[in-house]
């Protein structure tokens, strides 16, 4: 399903990220780990055809990455840092903007909606606006949104960030069930729960620690 073959990002004289190679097949788990400033970020972005590679390929199925696609858009989802949001739309008017986007059938789009705010938690807080959120409730609202439509592949960076230990079981649950579903996941993390319980495959960049 991915495919990235000496992967490198460069801006000026300055490596982003040091040539990388690794394939992941359909219905697996790749978990991206390594120190701050070693490329996870960059290595995402250059996945989620947001960022292109200095060298090398990323290929997702047979095709170039490239966000231009409306094929590759409609296949790859991708959260890395917090998605934008509407000051004056509530935690449901979102979670359901995305699923009516991406859905034809409005019914469909509300019931996707509705079990993404139940599974995170969030359905008390339906009628708050993001500016009304906790840090954390801010962090599963944007995974909420991310999980609001379909894809193929799943790209997110540090799902953990913000939460306790408690609700990063409840995000382990989630992308569990979206793999277990048949989705490709790539997940770069510092939790080693979270690897421990998804990960098929580690990649580590710089040393392992």
């Amino acid at each position: 399903m991915i495919d990235l073959d000496e992967v490198s990002v460069s801006l000026g004289h300055v490596t982003l990220l040091a040539p990388v190679s690794a394939t992941v097949g359909s219905g697996e788990v790749l978990v991206i780990r390594g120190r701050n400033g070693t490329g996870k970020s960059t290595l995402l972005r250059a996945m989620a055809g947001v960022r292109a590679p200095t060298s090398g390929t990323v290929r997702i199925g047979d095709n170039i990455v490239t966000e231009r696609d409306r094929r590759f858009r409609r296949r790859v989802a991708a959260m890395i840092g917090l998605p934008p949001i509407a000051p004056d739309l509530t935690v449901e008017d979102h979670t359901l903007l995305v699923a009516s986007t991406w859905l034809d059938d409005s019914q469909a789009a509300t019931r996707l909606a509705g079990e993404v705010l139940e599974e995170f938690g969030l359905t008390p807080l339906a009628n708050r606006f993001p500016h009304e959120l906790s840090s954390g409730q801010m962090q599963l609202f944007g995974l909420g949104l991310l999980l609001s439509r379909p894809f193929e592949v799943l790209i997110v960076d540090e799902p953990e960030q913000r939460l306790d230990p408690e609700h990063v079981e409840v995000v382990i649950s989630a992308l569990r069930a979206r793999r277990d579903r048949g989705a490709t996941l790539v997940i770069a993390t510092h939790n080693s729960l979270l690897a421990e319980q998804l990960a098929d495959h580690t990649l580590w960049l710089g040393e392992a620690a």
